[in-house]
């Protein structure tokens, strides 16, 4: 029994079994006490092989994603108006606007929940099967500039050039270089019509033109990101502000 169990293991392996190799033993077992059909035992290992690598790619795409800690909308305070219904953001997160490669433009002030309802959106993409991802303009600007220079860099970019989702915080918030907003355009215009897009910013695209100091340029970024477009206009104070936390005890 045992040196079948371990050629059991040995085959699994080989084929990258991964839940056989390591319950062998108990598959075993328990198809001996259960005594199923041939057909229900060989659909029974499949399925659960199955549903390991599902378990498997899932986790593997949300540890690459770079969300935030704060990521779900199931979380959302709709006691707070910032702008966005209730109905309106459970349309977001039905994702049909993802599977008609659509893009959203989440804009408005700091702290009125640009960033959670992108991130939650992303989160949203993950658990439905996309390869969605999350993350800042700086952090972007730095994987376009090292792109030609590190592996780590060019690996980061050819994942977000075949994404379904690719959601960008804080665009247009600090300066760029020609360069730099060069090779941003061509990422946006790569994935036009291809893929989604989630941007929040805090300026309006008017403002784009002197972020990047090319209004040619950012005119044609702009046709590209609003073409097929669903802009949310968020207003409000800061959540953050509001919700502020202190070291100190309150008196009573």
């Amino acid at each position: 029994m045992g040196t079948q169990t371990d050629k059991i293991r040995q085959y699994a392996d080989s084929l990258r079994l991964t839940h056989l190799r390591n319950h062998a033993e108990a598959t075993v077992h328990q198809a001996q006490i259960d005594k199923p059909s041939y057909l229900d035992y060989l659909i029974g290992i499949l399925e659960k092989e199955v549903d390991k690598r599902r378990e498997t790619d899932y986790h593997r795409r949300l540890n690459m994603a770079g969300l935030p800690n704060n990521h779900n909308l199931d979380y959302y305070d709709f006691n707070v108006s910032n702008g966005i219904s209730k109905p309106e953001l459970q349309q977001l997160r039905e994702l049909i606007w993802l599977e008609q490669n659509f893009n959203v433009v989440l804009m408005g002030p700091s702290g009125t929940g640009k960033t959670f309802i992108a991130s939650g959106l992303v989160f949203d993409a993950i658990k439905q099967g996309y390869k969605a991802y999350f993350l800042p303009m700086e952090e972007l600007i730095t994987i376009i500039r090292l792109k030609e220079m590190t592996s780590t860099a060019l690996a980061k970019y050819n994942r977000l050039i075949k994404a379904h989702l690719v959601a960008i915080d804080d665009i247009m918030m600090f300066p760029m270089k020609k360069y730099e907003a060069v090779a941003f355009f061509n990422l946006i215009d790569h994935l036009h019509e291809k893929s989604s897009v989630i941007i929040t910013t805090n300026k309006s695209p008017k403002q784009w033109a002197e972020t990047l100091e090319d209004e040619v340029l950012s005119t044609a970024l702009l046709d590209r990101l609003l073409y097929r477009c669903e802009v949310v206009k968020l207003s409000g104070e800061s959540y953050r502000m509001e919700n502020r936390q202190t070291i100190f005890s309150k008196n009573e």
